[in-house]
C-alpha cells in the first residue's frame, strides 16, 4: 500500500478547471497544496488517497479554477468611484481627478486600497498590476491582505502629493524597490504616467530603474486620439513610436490601454515583445475606443486584463470584465467568433500572467505552480445548466458567485467571510472619507 504524503491543504468540488480550456476540466476534482505550491492535482478519489491533511474544505457544486489577474488599475481610486462621471478622459482626468488627487493623504491611499482588495478578493482576483501614488501604503494594504502584487509609483513632470518634486520621486521608488526585494509576493515595478505627463528625459531614466532593477516598466500607452494628436503635435510622432525612438519598447514594458494603434504599430509592439493591458469597461465609459485586441493576438502580442480603476469603471470585477471584453470585441468586428470565451479567459489568467512575466508561477494549476486559486459556487440559477465551463466563466459567472481564495497557498477568503481583511471596518471608514472628498468641491 502506497504510503499518503502530507500536504497542508485539500480543496475539493465538482469540477476542476486547470486552465481556461474545456478539453482540461476535471471531474470531481481536487487540487493538494503544500505551503506555497500545488502538489498535486486529479479526482478526489486520487488526491485523497494520495495525500492526507490537517484541512480539507469541500464544496458541493464547487468549481475550482485560476485565481483572475487584474493587470492594470489604481486601487486607492476607489475613493472617487462615481466622483465624476460621464466625461471625456482629458476633461475626466486635468478638471476632476487631478485637482482632487492634490487631495489625497496616505491614510486616505492605505483605506482606499483596503477597499479595493477586498472588492477583488471577493470577485475572484488573486493578482493585480497596480500604478499610483503614495505606493508604500498600496504596498502596505496588499501585505495584510495577502494577495499578489506588481505596485509602482507613478512619477510626471509636475510634483506630486505624495513625493513633492520629481527628483523626490525617485528616492521614493528606490525605498520602494529596497523594502521589496525578493518579497514573496509584491513586487516594485518603474512607472512613468505617460507620454502627455512625462518628458523624454524622464521616460528614459525610469527605464533605466527598470532596467536596473529588473522590474516591469508599466505606462498608459495611446489611450485615446487626443494623446496620440498631442504626442504628434510635440514630438511628430505617435506615442507607440516615440517610445520606440527612445528605446523603451522592450519585454518589460507593460502598456496599458494600447486602443489608437494602426497595423505597423501592432506588429512593432509584437516584435519587441511588449505586453499589453486591456481594459474595455474603463475606455468604453470614457469613450476612448475599442483596442484592436483581436489583431494583437493574432500578431503574437501578449495581452491581459485590467479593469483600470473604480473612477472610471466603476468596479475591479475582472469577471464582469471579461463579459464586457468578449462581448464588445464581437459587435466590433461583427463576427461571433471573435474573443471567444477560452480566448478570454486565458486572458484573464493565463496571458495576464505572461504579461507580468509571471506565467511560469501563475495564472494555471498545474503541479509546482504558486497555489494562487479560486473556488466558485455552480448551484446558482444563472449557472445552470451548465454545457462549457469557460462559457460560464465568461457569459454567466459574477464575482459574487466566488466562495474561497486561496493564495500562495493561504486562505483569505472562505465562503465569502474575508479572512485578512476587516470588511465592515473598511466599508465604515469608507463611507468618512467619502464625505470628506465629497465636500472638496464646495471648499
Amino acid at each position: 500500500m502506497r504510503q499518503q504524503q502530507e500536504a497542508d491543504l485539500i480543496l475539493s468540488g465538482s469540477f476542476l478547471l486547470p486552465d481556461s480550456r474545456q478539453a482540461q476540466v476535471i471531474e470531481n476534482g481536487a487540487i493538494a497544496i503544500s505551503q506555497d505550491r500545488i502538489a498535486g492535482i486529479g479526482t478526489s478519489k486520487q488526491i485523497l488517497a494520495d495525500y492526507s491533511s490537517a484541512r480539507h474544505i469541500h464544496t458541493d457544486h464547487g468549481l475550482i479554477m485560476p485565481g483572475l489577474v487584474n493587470t492594470h488599475t489604481h486601487a486607492a481610486m476607489s475613493c472617487f468611484r462615481g466622483l465624476a462621471d460621464d466625461l471625456p478622459l482629458m476633461t475626466w482626468l486635468e478638471e476632476h481627478i487631478f485637482p482632487v488627487e492634490t487631495r489625497l493623504t496616505a491614510d486616505m491611499v492605505y483605506q482606499s486600497t483596503l477597499l479595493s482588495l477586498a472588492e477583488m478578493i471577493k470577485s475572484g482576483t488573486t493578482s493585480f498590476c497596480d500604478m499610483y501614488l503614495f505606493s508604500k501604503e498600496v504596498a502596505r494594504a496588499t501585505e495584510i491582505s495577502g494577495m499578489r502584487a506588481w505596485i509602482g509609483e507613478v512619477l510626471y513632470d509636475f510634483p506630486s502629493p505624495c513625493y513633492g518634486e520629481l527628483e523626490n520621486g525617485f528616492s521614493y521608488l528606490a525605498d520602494l524597490f529596497n523594502h521589496y526585494k525578493d518579497h514573496s509576493l509584491i513586487s516594485i515595478t518603474s512607472d512613468p504616467h505617460a507620454v502627455y505627463t512625462c518628458s523624454p528625459e524622464l521616460l528614459t531614466r525610469l527605464g533605466t530603474v527598470a532596467q536596473d532593477n529588473d522590474s516591469l516598466y508599466v505606462i498608459h500607452l495611446s489611450e485615446n486620439e487626443a494623446e496620440v494628436n498631442t504626442c504628434r503635435e510635440r514630438y511628430g510622432c505617435s506615442p507607440v513610436e516615440h517610445l520606440e525612438h527612445l528605446g523603451l519598447l522592450t519585454p518589460k514594458t507593460l502598456a496599458a490601454h494600447c486602443v489608437m494603434l494602426d497595423g505597423g504599430e501592432i506588429e512593432l509592439l509584437a516584435r519587441r515583445g511588449v505586453s499589453v493591458s486591456h481594459c474595455m469597461e474603463s475606455n468604453m465609459k470614457l469613450a476612448s475606443g475599442t483596442a484592436p485586441v483581436v489583431q494583437m493576438l493574432q500578431a503574437g502580442v501578449k495581452v491581459g486584463i485590467g479593469t483600470d480603476g473604480a473612477a472610471s469603471n466603476n468596479d475591479v470585477d475582472m469577471f464582469g470584465e471579461m463579459n464586457t471584453v468578449a462581448k464588445t470585441h464581437k459587435v466590433a468586428r461583427m463576427d461571433p467568433t471573435a474573443m471567444n470565451a477560452e480566448q478570454t479567459l486565458h486572458a484573464a489568467t493565463l496571458g495576464g500572467a505572461a504579461t507580468l512575466g509571471a506565467k511560469e508561477q501563475i495564472g494555471s494549476l498545474e503541479i509546482g505552480k504558486k497555489a494562487d486559486m479560486i473556488v466558485l459556487d455552480l448551484n446558482q440559477p444563472h449557472l445552470t445548466p451548465l454545457y462549457n465551463i469557460p462559457s460560464h466563466m465568461v457569459y454567466a459567472a459574477r464575482g459574487a458567485d466566488v466562495v474561497h481564495s486561496v493564495i500562495d497557498g493561504r486562505v483569505v477568503m472562505e465562503n465569502r467571510r474575508l479572512l485578512t481583511l476587516d470588511e465592515d471596518k473598511i466599508l465604515a471608514q469608507m463611507r468618512e472619507i467619502g464625505q470628506g472628498i465629497s465636500k472638496y468641491g464646495k471648499d
